[in-house]
């Protein structure tokens, strides 16, 4: 298979595609142009994110039972769940490896942020950038873990807040885990509205709707109502900062390592787009009208290291796999075979090609705080040495 021929984690909607996501939305008001069309077009990714969260899930890579609320008929609206008689499309072995591998990743750091700080029951904060549909503050919230004390941001597009709000308060499944929204005022943008859950009482655990466009972050963080300082926070972003101006990507890192003494930061993203497939990528992406200023500055797994030392990350607290190394080194032999049994993957090499493209880099620094990753996931989807 040529390197045209094969499907990339961001580009295919209606066959592929892995965690895009929407980016904030102008809190100036309506907008028309260019500019909007853009927008709509990066929320559009989001889109094709939950479908294929929603496929992985259907043929057993992933557990997500709250998958099939974020999946309509027809994009970019959010849905009740699957529309009857309209099966969900699947998609191609090597892309639902993709998200069970982005998913896997993501949920190990993050299993190990709270770990590392769930020991003095002070709360724990994560926030999350252009979120969409994502469901991972539901599966938090109803693990067997019994997490307790997290406040979980999401910032987003305001119409994309506004459905996702609209969507916990209408659909049982999700308003059985939280309570129904409070509209509180938003200090950071003025005609803009802000959400917050209250996951089962007695867990401490919140979701807090922020909508905002990321083009107009605070120079502070905790302008954003119920986010604090004090708090250990992570800050993930699943293919989200890659959609903004390089400087503008730069300055929200800079502002969270600035302003939280206790940060950990996760950042997934595409890399290499000067060989065959990289250049493929990127004129797939165009194709769809969709850029992403920041590959051309961060191509590599070194540079995109190096963007978060420069951001403020000592040098000793960063790390990055490429989806290849991760699916080698962090999934087990039993997790393996399990996930092997339930697809033919004829095109191993291909899959090589494609994982080694994808990137997750993270940092941390300050007290009480440690992302070091050294197990791989069992076929019981718990961490082993």
């Amino acid at each position: 298979m040529s390197a045209s021929s094969i499907p990339n984690l961001l580009s295919l909607r209606g066959r592929g595609g892995s965690r895009g996501r929407g980016r904030g939305g102008s809190h100036r008001g309506a907008s028309s142009g260019p500019s909007a069309s853009h927008d709509t077009t990066i929320q559009g990714t989001d889109t094709d994110a939950a479908v294929s969260r929603l496929s992985a899930v259907e043929l057993g890579y992933l557990a997500d039972p709250f998958a099939s609320y974020f999946v309509a008929p027809s994009p970019p609206s959010f849905h009740s769940g699957p529309s009857p008689g309209l099966p969900t499309p699947r998609r191609l072995p090597i892309i639902n490896r993709g998200t069970y591998t982005r998913t896997t990743a993501i949920d190990i750091l993050i299993d190990h942020f709270l770990s590392s700080t769930g020991s003095s029951g002070q709360p724990r904060q994560i926030v999350s950038l252009g979120a969409g549909t994502d469901t991972r503050s539901f599966r938090l919230f109803t693990s067997s873990q019994k997490h307790q004390n997290i406040r979980y941001h999401e910032i987003d597009f305001p119409v994309i807040i506004s459905k996702k709000s609209t969507l916990i308060r209408t659909v049982p499944a999700l308003n059985s885990i939280l309570s129904p929204p409070t509209s509180l005022p938003n200090p950071v943008t003025s005609q803009s509205f802000l959400s917050q859950h209250t996951a089962t009482p007695g867990t401490g655990n919140t979701l807090t709707l922020h909508p905002l466009d990321l083009r107009f972050f605070p120079s502070s963080p905790t302008a954003l109502p119920g986010l604090s300082p004090e708090y250990p926070t992570l800050l993930l972003s699943e293919c989200c900062l890659c959609y903004l101006p390089p400087s503008t990507a730069s300055d929200i890192i800079t502002a969270f390592t600035s302003h939280l003494p206790s940060l950990g930061l996760v950042i997934y993203e595409p890399i290499l787009p000067g060989d065959a497939f990289g250049r493929m990528m990127v004129s797939n992406l165009a194709a769809r009208g969709v850029t992403m200023p920041t590959l051309s500055v961060y191509q590599t797994q070194e540079d995109q290291e190096n963007r978060l030392r420069e951001g403020g990350f000592a040098e000793g607290q960063v790390r990055s796999r490429t989806f290849e190394k991760i699916w080698d080194e962090w999934v087990g032999e039993g997790e393996k075979e399990r996930v092997d049994g339930l697809e033919r993957l004829d095109e191993v090499e291909e899959w090589k090609l494609l994982a080694g493209h994808y990137v997750v880099v993270w940092g941390w620094k300050g007290e009480g705080i440690s992302l070091e990753v050294g197990g791989r996931v069992d076929d019981e989807g718990d961490e082993t040495e």
